[in-house]
């Protein structure tokens, strides 16, 4: 099983309401305690990632076989795939311990430089979110990471004085859900950069096995393929509706999961045969008997779901667009032919121009 210790699929948005959510890609308490026992330990357990997994496994490779410490190592991607516990298989494989922290808990040099001076040589410091570090700490991190150096200014005004403080070789791994936000000059200095990918409903399948192996939980093939065809990509979200699925089972259905055990049990906690939940299926559904199928614009959806205008942006429209149940235009939002065929309505005769112009109806 590969997912994420922290991170949240809604951004920076942190309305309690979204991490209840079943299919919320970011880590709650319960996740974070069970993720402990499950997380892979080296790259060969870890499923799913192919080409990072090869490329990473060369990497660490090469700077064992040289006595180094491994080249600094950027990881980005959605929420719940896997770079913390990528980060903690490269602490492992160069038999290193490492230091978890994030973006948002650096906000000034002083902060990073604590972190930096106490490391110890070979050690790897995760990073996560790192996209959202403070400037100056971010300009600082610039010389620790190319020259293992950082200057600590002593004094105020003009006679503030530069201290140069040597740091032992390490490896910093930055993870983040923006690589897009991150300054070039800071890209530039990571060795080895790795975009994680959704994946595929049959690895996410050999997640589920071998979590359900771990929690001693008993599904056949067809069980696991149910749940991994509604976990949006995700092994975070696998495992969460693994374990909710098992509790229906126990009560149920003595524990066993085939696939009609498993969608009735997905059926109870409202997550549909795509993996869409109460606020997707929202969406959708005034985007559709409201609107005709749009285009509508952002605000006016959000009120006719009674939710607000960030959660509608952040927390649902980016799956329904993956999925190619939605699509942002300039006029606004419009439903594409799935959508309708999903909720099992029938598109208008003769629909919106919007819609029309993009879909050819």
């Amino acid at each position: 099983m590969n997912w994420d210790e922290t991170g949240s699929d809604t951004g920076e948005l942190t309305d309690e309401r979204l991490e209840e959510r079943l299919v919320a890609a970011g880590a709650d308490g319960e996740d974070t305690a069970v993720e402990a026992a499950l997380r892979p330990k080296d790259l060969h357990e870890f499923v799913g990632q192919e080409k990072v997994r090869e490329q990473l496994d060369l990497v660490l490779k090469a700077a064992r076989a040289r006595g180094a410490t491994a080249d600094h190592v950027l990881l980005s991607g959605a929420p719940g795939l896997g770079k913390t516990t990528l980060s903690m298989i490269i602490a492992a494989e160069m038999g290193a311990p490492i230091r978890i922290t994030s973006g948002p808990a650096i906000q000034h040099a002083g902060d990073l430089a604590a972190i930096l001076s106490s490391l110890q040589e070979g050690e790897v410091l995760f990073l996560d979110e790192i996209h959202r570090m403070s400037r100056p700490a971010e300009e600082m991190l610039y010389m620790a990471m190319e020259d293992f150096r950082v200057d600590v200014i002593v004094g105020k005004g003009p006679g503030a004085t530069a201290i140069p403080l040597e740091l032992p070789p390490f490896t910093l791994v930055g993870a983040t859900t923006r690589a897009g936000l991150l300054p070039p000059p800071l890209r530039d200095r990571f060795g080895f950069t790795g975009h994680m990918e959704f994946y595929a409903p049959t690895e996410l399948e050999r997640v589920i096995h071998r979590s359900a192996g771990l929690l001693d939980v008993a599904i056949d093939t067809e069980g696991a393929a149910e749940i991994a065809g509604r976990s949006r990509g995700t092994p975070r979200i696998a495992n969460r509706l693994l374990r909710r699925v098992r509790d229906y089972a126990q009560v149920k259905a003595e524990g066993y999961i085939d696939r009609d055990i498993a969608a009735a049990a997905l059926r109870v906690y409202e997550v549909d045969a795509r993996g869409l939940d109460r606020l997707d299926r929202a969406v959708l559904s005034a985007l559709l008997k409201l609107f005709g199928g749009g285009p509508v614009g952002l605000s006016t959806l959000a009120v006719a779901v009674g939710e607000e205008r960030e959660t509608v942006e952040e927390v649902a429209e980016p799956f329904l667009v993956r999925e190619g149940l939605l699509a942002r235009t300039p006029r606004g939002r419009v439903a594409t032919p799935a959508a309708w065929a999903h909720l099992g309505l029938v598109p208008p005769q003769h629909g919106a121009k919007g819609q029309q112009g993009l879909f050819g109806a």
